[in-house]
């Protein structure tokens, strides 16, 4: 899968510092503390609807991440999926009367657009579950042989719906740390099938879907012909391209049940190793008049449109850098024009000719990102740099400059 252009990443004299998050399955903030290269995987996008601001809240986090990283010396391989056939993607077509591949190519394509305004860097590898059939498939297979996994008896399909036994990891429900109340009051209403019958668990959850009239499947040796369940997608791409025990797990919080759970639980059966991931870091949802915003409830703030209504994209990157990534928090107008007034005064100290020095706001940038991406500290540092030149001015001729290349190479932001 193409995934969107790289943007060019100024050179910023001096270094980073060493990167330490919160890591969900700790319940801490922990240093991450990669090889040479960090390896970080972050789950993507069902294409069935445009990128709205809590999608683009999540990979803007994660390329603030990722940057910091590379500025703190390492480099950095990133896989990112696309779940280019679900469900919702299937009844999203089925409603409005396209095809669903040519749905999913039509989403896929704007979510590069919005990603690539938003000075996102792109992943290494952007991994479309279509494409990766076949690694899913002798996932499934070698689980079926561990007797990790096992049939429910599917009768509108010709062959049997398979299922993981979540007792094989008696690790189970490390990553979450969620008790098995908190995780039936939720699994429903995130694709899981709680009662399905057949099932050795109500939180068993879908490795294969045995195809149905009117779905798209594939023929994959050993299995009935059908199509990959949710997890199983993210445990078989990510242990394809990182390998077990990579660096970070990362997207947004709805994700930590069932999702990042179930994938690391396959994983750990399949390889036998633990852990998965030695981090998992979370966006907070971002909501819009007090509701978490989702395409379910239709309460969308799209990139797109603010983009075709003509807001600078940086604006937008900055409204979202504003917020930390780990409160939850809601858009409203007044957050925009904020930022596209903090751009504007940026712009302005930037172009200066003669200016303060700008070394202790490019030290506290990095500080403040490599200690949990506080990225609202980042920002208020910029903010007295340029409120300073503004106000009094300086002497340094090439101050503005140096700052200039370390707003657009750690913080994404292009001046």
């Amino acid at each position: 899968m193409i995934s969107w252009p790289t943007p060019f990443l100024p050179a910023v004299p001096g270094t980073g510092h060493p990167v330490q998050v919160f890591d969900s399955a700790t319940g801490a903030v922990r240093a991450i503390t990669p090889g040479p290269t960090a390896r970080m995987y972050v789950c993507g996008i069902t294409p069935y609807d445009a990128t709205h601001m809590g999608h683009a809240a999540t990979y803007v986090t994660f390329d603030i991440l990722g940057r910091a990283l590379r500025d703190s010396g390492h480099d950095v391989e990133y896989v990112q999926n696309i779940t280019d056939v679900d469900d919702p993607l299937l009844e999203r077509a089925t409603r409005d009367g396209i095809n669903w591949e040519d749905l999913a190519a039509q989403e896929i394509s704007l979510f590069r657009e919005d990603m690539t305004a938003l000075a996102v860097i792109p992943p290494d590898h952007y991994i479309g579950v279509v494409e990766s059939i076949e690694p899913v498939g002798a996932a499934v297979r070698t689980l079926l042989k561990r007797g990790a996994a096992y049939a429910v008896d599917t009768p509108e399909s010709e062959g049997d719906d398979l299922y993981l036994d979540i007792s094989t990891d008696d690790g189970f429900g490390a990553v979450s740390n969620w008790a098995r109340d908190e995780m039936l009051a939720v699994f429903a209403d995130r694709g899981g099938d709680p009662s399905r019958a057949g099932k050795r668990d109500q939180l068993d959850p879908l490795l294969w879907r045995a195809a149905r009239e009117g779905e798209p499947s594939w023929p994959v040796e050993g299995l009935p012909d059908g199509r990959p369940g949710w997890h199983i997608e993210c445990t078989a791409i990510a242990l394809d391209h990182l390998g077990m025990s990579f660096d970070v797990q990362g997207g947004g919080t709805d994700l930590v049940f069932p999702h990042h759970e179930m994938s690391a639980t396959q994983a750990v059966v399949l390889t036998e190793q633990r852990p998965f991931a030695r981090t998992y870091a979370h966006q907070a949802m971002v909501g819009l008049d007090g509701e978490k915003m989702s395409k379910s409830k239709g309460n969308l703030v799209l990139v797109s449109k603010l983009r075709a209504d003509g807001v600078d994209p940086m604006a937008i990157r900055l409204a979202l850098l504003a917020q930390h990534y780990r409160t939850e928090w809601s858009w409203t107008s007044d957050l925009l024009e904020r930022a596209q007034q903090r751009l504007e005064t940026w712009r302005a100290a930037l172009s200066v000719n003669t200016a303060p020095d700008s070394d202790d706001a490019v030290e506290t940038i990095r500080t403040r990102v490599a200690d949990d991406l506080d990225t609202p500290g980042a920002l208020a540092a910029v903010d007295a740099w340029a409120s300073q030149t503004l106000n009094r001015g300086g002497s340094n001729g090439t101050s503005a400059g140096v700052l200039a290349r370390a707003l657009d190479a750690i913080l994404g932001v292009r001046v």
